[in-house]
């Protein structure tokens, strides 16, 4: 599957702990720290490209200058999923605010509904990361995307495990310009709109519901 937007992260310890997170045998716990790992795995690949500015700092040996981040970085976790992945990117990204989407998919029509929304106020200034667990329908994930342009959002990447070629195609139709990281593309989704083989409900097993 071929989409200009669509980055597959393919990466030897990230495949091993998907294996373990699709693995039904898992309990809440193991789930909810493989997770965790996995997120903080992908950001490296997820920021690689984000601009830098010059620093001047003082080493024990002498002054000189390093790089840092350019933009602070907000991390917007879809709920209730999405908070699964967001300990793991604070890991990495300590300094990053965290803004919140609720946004499920109505079980009869498969469409987005949002009940939810508290963004920090100044986030079109910076680095923004939507993430939840699986890109299944498509259809929280762009409506959650169409929120944050709603905001002023103007550099947005979306962060997902999991992905179904029916997801993809959705979001790029209406997204096009913003990358979609995941670590695994699956096969396709059933009649119930759940990814195949996928992860089962994410947010069930990640509280444990």
């Amino acid at each position: 599957m071929a989409f200009s937007n669509l980055i597959l992260i393919d990466h030897p310890v990230i495949h091993t702990k998907l294996t373990e997170l699709r693995d039904y045998t898992s309990d809440h716990r193991k789930f909810r720290d493989l997770l965790n790992e996995i997120a903080s795995l992908m950001v490296y690949e997820v920021s690689r490209d984000w601009p830098t500015i010059p620093r001047p700092v003082q080493t024990p040996m002498e002054r000189t200058t390093g790089r840092v981040l350019a933009r602070q970085v907000t991390l917007v976790p879809i709920l209730r999923a999405g908070l699964g992945m967001a300990e793991g990117v604070l890991r990495l990204l300590p300094d990053a605010r965290l803004g919140h989407l609720g946004v499920y998919r109505d079980e009869s029509t498969l469409e987005p509904v949002s009940y939810y929304q508290k963004l920090p106020p100044d986030i079109s200034g910076t680095e923004v990361v939507l993430i939840d667990p699986m890109l299944a329908t498509g259809g929280s994930a762009t409506g959650a995307a169409q929120l944050l342009k709603q905001a002023g959002v103007q550099s947005l990447r979306f962060v997902c495990l999991v992905a179904a070629p029916e997801g993809i195609q959705m979001f790029h139709r209406h997204h096009p310009e913003v990358p979609i990281y995941t670590a695994a593309i699956d096969r396709q989704l059933n009649d119930r709109g759940y990814i195949l083989p996928g992860l089962g409900d994410a947010g069930d097993r990640l509280f444990g519901t």
